[in-house]
């Protein structure tokens, strides 16, 4: 491992003053009217500008003047892919604060030596209106937000209506909002529900989008309003720290319903799971009943789908799923797969609507995200696709209609799947990479920007190799689109010695290597760390926390 090297020697005088480059000096006039004047920063020193100011002391005028030195400014984008990394759940732990701080500080020098272009975190609404409605705490995401800053990297905020990890033993619990639970407990059809009256909490039933069952309030007007409190809270750093607002949209964070728990879709052993239909709460009935009234089919507007008895295992055994007659490609199933995967897509059109309005004129981009259900891709029906909510089968493509509405709000696109391969996977009927390609085909014949994600956090040379070629299938893109990858996430392990090169070798490859620049400007002094000497400082730093 590198050592840190001793300061340069300091430059020979001279009449100017030369800088770290991307560093803007601002002009603070010192008032000498009175000794317990106070110094007024100027309004450019509230958000870091691209450009390198130098202003000189006057000869004449009462009082001194003092450079200031303000962070540098965040990167412009590489020539090829911008890389972000996405920061531990527990990032802001419960209570509203940075957790691990001096881990965090050090952690952020890191990845910005080593040229990520910026962060991700979510942002829990568990955690931000934990106290009660319309009670707003962003302290901590404001000092991961400033944190991210002083180390001129970029932000992009998830705005996270979803519960995280599997309940409270789980070390990464953060549930929804106290009181929003205890509604869901008032009324159980507030949670999404199977045909075995089995409830999940992972996410509002979308059935409810419109209707005031929180405390006056509906799901819809409780999303806007937190959308923009975080807007008029974070106004200083939007369109310059802030560069994009991911918008949470169901379970994980992703535009689906919770066919299965998203617990079970990180587990190895949940390939085989053809999901459960989610749409047995009152209020999505309703839903159902009256889409059949008005299509004069009253008779197929009750008890929800059917044909779906049978192993959840094996697809020949579900009378719904099955190849030859499954009820998927009768009149019934084309009617209620389109009412159920419309459900999804106008209640990502709600979310998207509302964040388009809520963010105009700001200079960030919106974006949502859609889950890679690849598990029975080589299937006729797509089971798991068609239970999340997405209407793509043999017959029929599911995520161009997804991608037209993203386009409509000029909206990003979010998908994982870019570190998996077909090779490695048990199940036969499993593409992970005919799912990436064709959602990636709807991004680009709607022109959208496209924001790539790991599934699966490891750095071995193998995924990050697929990363690499799964990146190129949106080359020759127009030039009014744009792509980048979020590495997901980091963790104590991404610094070890050997994954930390393969992370740097990756970034490198993603910017083309052209602008690579793995050096570390200190403020204080002209001391410069390599970027595997960054690693000793985030251990030291891991260390004493």
């Amino acid at each position: 491992m590198a050592a840190i090297t001793a300061p340069p020697p300091p430059p020979p005088a001279s009449t100017s003053c030369r800088l770290p480059r991307r560093w803007s000096l601002t002009r603070i006039a010192a008032a000498s009217s009175s000794p317990s004047s106070r110094f007024r920063p100027s309004s450019s020193t509230r958000r870091p500008s691209s450009s390198t100011s130098f202003s000189a002391a006057g000869s004449s005028g009462g009082g001194g003047e003092i450079l200031h030195v303000s962070p540098p400014s965040p990167p412009a984008d590489p020539p090829g892919a911008p890389v972000y990394v996405t920061l531990p759940a527990d990032a802001v732990g419960p209570g509203g604060r940075v957790a691990r701080r001096r881990a965090m500080g050090a952690s952020l020098a890191a990845l910005a030596a080593a040229g990520v272009a910026g962060i991700a975190f979510e942002l829990w609404w568990g955690v931000v209106e934990r106290q009660g409605p319309g009670e707003y705490d962003w302290a901590g995401y404001l000092d991961l937000a400033a944190m991210a800053r002083r180390h001129g990297l970029r932000v992009r905020a998830i705005l996270a209506f979803h519960q995280c990890g599997a309940g409270p033993h789980d070390p990464l619990w953060i549930p929804l909002p106290k009181w929003v639970l205890e509604e869901m407990d008032k009324v159980p059809d507030l949670s999404y529900t199977n045909r075995y009256q089995q409830r999940n909490k992972e996410y509002i039933s979308l059935g409810c989008d419109s209707l005031p069952v929180l405390k006056g309030r509906s799901p819809m007007q409780a999303y806007s309003d937190f959308m923009r409190s975080f807007r008029n809270t974070f106004e200083d750093y939007l369109g310059a720290i802030v560069t994009e607002v991911q918008v949470g949209m169901g379970p994980g964070g992703e535009l689906r319903y919770p066919s299965c728990p998203t617990e079970k879709l990180n587990q190895l052993g949940s390939s085989s799971e053809l999901g459960e239909f989610q749409c047995y709460d009152k209020f999505m009935q309703a839903s159902l009943s009256a889409h059949a009234q008005i299509h004069g089919i009253q008779e197929r507007g009750s008890g929800g789908s059917i044909g779906t008895d049978g192993s959840q295992h094996n697809l020949e055994e579900s009378s719904f799923f099955r190849a030859d007659g499954g009820y998927w490609d009768t009149p019934f199933g084309r009617f209620f797969l389109e009412w159920y995967s419309g459900m999804l897509v106008l209640h990502g059109e709600r979310l998207c609507m509302i964040a388009d309005t809520i963010f105009s004129g700001t200079g960030v981009t919106i974006s949502g995200k859609v889950a890679g259900m690849h598990w029975h891709y080589y299937t006729c029906a797509h089971p798991s696709e068609l239970t999340a909510g997405y209407y793509n089968t043999l017959l029929r493509d599911g995520y161009l209609p997804i991608a037209q509405m993203f386009a409509k709000y000029k909206a990003a696109l979010c998908c994982g799947c870019f570190d998996l391969r077909d090779a490695e996977k048990t199940n036969p009927e499993s593409s992970p990479e005919g799912t990436l390609r064709q959602l990636i085909g709807a991004a680009k014949m709607c022109n959208l920007p496209l924001n790539g994600e790991n599934s699966v956090t490891r750095l071995d040379d193998a995924s990050l190799n697929q990363v690499i070629r799964s990146s190129r299938l949106y080359s020759g893109r127009s030039s009014r689109t744009s792509f980048s990858f979020n590495y997901v996430r980091m963790n104590k392990s991404l610094f070890e010695f050997h994954n930390w090169s393969r992370f740097t070798k990756f970034v490198r490859q993603m910017s083309d290597a052209r602008t690579f620049l793995a050096r570390l400007d200190v403020r204080r002094g002209q001391q410069h760390l390599s970027s595997m000497s960054v690693v000793w400082v985030v251990s030291r730093a891991c260390a004493y926390t």
